[in-house]
């Protein structure tokens, strides 16, 4: 009896990423199946330091598929994320990176949003604001309180609505501007990291500023980053820079565990109706072409916007709206992918 390719593609689903619940077709990882006189040959593509995920990965797809499994291993790219340099927090299980390639996507609403979606499903979280320059978690949360320190000179983050908080917003006042040359922002973001008193979380979201330039790679040298996830909205010039971010994360070797599309349409209040302001499916299309989930479609919505203004995110204001409907899909759909 012949076999296919998608057959055998569809039997290499079942076996999982080491500590991911993801598989290594959806991650990208067969990169070819030759089938030839009924002997399959299954070409598999890794970029990893550690010798058990390939030798981990091999048995389980030769269990899944009874076929010779060739590996390619290659160590990381320089500033990989889990390169030299790149460490696990003490006390934090997993590290999501929320990521965009342009700003105006609304970043910062999904990261605080996520952030008390999480919480809410009993998970102990804290939110890192990364966006040295133009920081807003701190007025997204409605809070203007100084940290403190330790003895240990460790900066005591802002507790709020259950969450752990860090953001130069919390040492800038509102006019006051974050004049920094690169060095120094290296500087702030890496004490942000691993100068603050996190404690044992579930969950550190950290809200990376747009782009791909020194604060991202800083943050992928200096700790080791269970995924990214992409926000983007419908059209196709924010598409186009969210591509750019995915294959940023892809190159540094940091999974990307799905795509938001943020501002996805807006539903009129006098009737009911549907309109995509950006356009519709270009996230979806995104997702697909990435291989990567869809995890959400946010609507653009006035009561999301007046809840940040006043310091408390949508999903903790109205945990029954349709937008938080939509983040505790995601948050869900992450404690699922990260055990």
């Amino acid at each position: 009896m012949s076999i296919s390719e998608e057959q055998v593609k569809n039997a290499l689903k079942s076996v999982k990423y080491p500590g991911f619940t993801r598989d290594i077709v959806s991650f990208g990882i067969v990169k070819s199946v030759q089938i030839e006189d009924g002997e399959v040959t299954i070409q598999l593509a890794l970029a990893t330091n550690d010798p058990n995920v390939p030798a981990a990965i091999k048995n389980d797809a030769e269990k899944a598929q009874r076929a010779k499994v060739l590996i390619d291993i290659h160590a990381p790219p320089a500033g990989a994320g889990t390169g030299m340099g790149a460490t696990r927090i003490p006390g934090i299980r997993h590290v999501i990176a929320v990521a965009s390639g342009k700003g105006g996507v609304g970043k910062s609403t999904v990261a605080a949003n996520l952030a008390v979606a999480l919480q809410q499903t009993g998970a102990r979280v804290g939110l890192c604001d990364c966006d040295i320059y133009g920081p807003s978690i701190s007025l997204m949360f409605g809070t203007r309180e100084r940290p403190m320190a330790t003895e240990e000179n460790k900066i005591v983050p802002i507790e709020q609505y259950g969450l752990r908080l860090m953001s130069m917003g919390f040492l800038l006042d509102d006019a006051s501007p974050a004049i920094l040359r690169g060095p120094m922002v290296t500087r702030y973001t890496q004490q942000f990291l691993r100068q603050v008193e996190w404690g044992e979380l579930d969950f550190l979201v950290l809200d990376l500023p747009p782009g791909t330039g020194d604060i991202q790679l800083t943050i992928v040298q200096t700790v080791a980053l269970s995924g990214a996830i992409i926000v983007t909205t419908p059209q196709e010039v924010a598409l186009i820079d969210a591509r750019k971010a995915a294959t940023m994360f892809e190159k540094v070797n940091v999974p990307v565990l799905g795509l938001v599309e943020n501002m996805s349409y807006f539903v009129s209040p006098s009737d009911g109706k549907r309109y995509h302001i950006f356009g519709s499916g270009g996230g979806e299309r995104e997702a697909k072409r990435l291989r990567v989930p869809m995890l959400g479609q946010i609507p653009i919505d006035i009561a999301t916007r007046e809840s940040g203004d006043r310091g408390i995110p949508i999903v903790g204001e109205d945990p029954e709206s349709v937008v938080a409907a939509e983040f505790k899909k995601v948050a869900q759909s992450l404690r699922k992918t990260l055990r």
